[in-house]
């Protein structure tokens, strides 16, 4: 569970700002988790799809990439198919997920548990885009460290950002390590603007979910009712952006501090950034990584890297 003081300290800096904005890490409460997973059972949330596609159709070739017996960490819970896949392929010696929920995580520990009995599983609650202390399993015997960095989460950071993420995770996994990362791929905006705007109206509750924890969690009044979702892709900055809209003027309370909105003012919630292949090809190589395969899906709107310290 996150501390409480770092997510209040958290929510009044981002709300403080001349753009108000929330940390997106925020959204995966145990009802945000729930929500996730009914987002990616959307028509419209490719995502998910494609890269479980392509994990089945290159599995062979990721496994070969990875390495039998490899010491395997997966930031997030480990709750996807896509995780089965690669353990059944993989066989690790050590699988270590690691993820900010707790609850979420506990559930699919146990859940790989009972079907991976052979499994060696240290289960590690913590922020992955922080440095981290990893259970010290790596003494048992000699093997290779692969991160595991599925869904397209890293889309979630500034280019900066994700630079700074993969140097940092180039430092866990060592000079002879590795990382699998997925990446969302450019395509029209169109099919950007579907999946994060699904007509079932999930996304929408999923971001509004990110209130509902604030005022449970922090004591603040915010009114659901009077804000909205709205997410759009920029073009010139190559990311789908989400926010929450103030529907009329209004403040907002949370313990000590008033925060006041203006009709349309909106809170920025989350980034999603897109990239081509040779463009997260670069930005992986400015952090000491070389991608040494690239898998993508037959239509070419996701790609999982292999990327090999340098």
């Amino acid at each position: 569970m996150v501390p409480p003081d770092s997510l209040r300290e958290d929510v009044i800096a981002g709300l403080s700002l001349p753009q108000k904005a929330l940390p997106p890490k925020y959204f995966y409460d145990a009802a945000g988790s729930r929500l996730f997973d009914r987002i990616c059972r959307q028509p419209e949330y490719y995502p998910m799809r494609a890269e479980l596609a392509l994990t089945r159709r290159h599995l062979a070739a990721i496994a070969r990439f990875a390495g039998k017996g490899c010491e395997l960490i997966e930031y997030g819970s480990g709750a996807s198919l896509k995780t089965r896949l690669l353990i059944r392929a993989l066989r690790p010696s050590v699988y270590v997920p690691v993820d900010i929920s707790a609850e979420a995580l506990a559930g699919a520990a146990r859940r790989l548990a009972r079907e991976f009995g052979w499994l060696h599983i240290f289960a590690v609650t913590g922020d992955f885009s922080q440095p981290l202390r990893l259970p010290a399993v790596r003494a048992r015997a000699a093997r290779r460290r692969i991160v595991y960095f599925p869904g397209s989460t890293i889309g979630n950071l500034m280019p900066e950002e994700a630079q700074a993420f993969l140097t940092m995770t180039r430092g866990q996994v060592g000079r002879a390590g590795a990382m699998l990362v997925g990446v969302d791929l450019k395509k029209d905006a169109n099919t950007l603007h579907a999946a994060y705007n699904d007509a079932r109206g999930v996304t929408a509750a999923f971001n509004l979910n990110l209130l509902r924890r604030i005022n449970r969690e922090l004591g603040a009044d915010f009114d659901l009712r009077r804000f909205r979702h709205y997410a759009f892709y920029n073009p010139q900055r190559g990311r789908i952006e989400m926010h929450l809209v103030s529907l009329e003027r209004q403040s907002v309370n949370l313990g000590a501090h008033r925060f006041a909105f203006a009709s349309g003012e909106t809170i920025h919630t989350e980034n999603s950034y897109k990239y081509s292949v040779d463009e997260f090809a670069a930005l992986a190589g400015e952090a000491g990584f070389r991608a040494d395969g690239v898998w993508q899906d037959a239509q070419k709107r996701f790609a999982l890297f292999g990327l090999v310290a340098m």
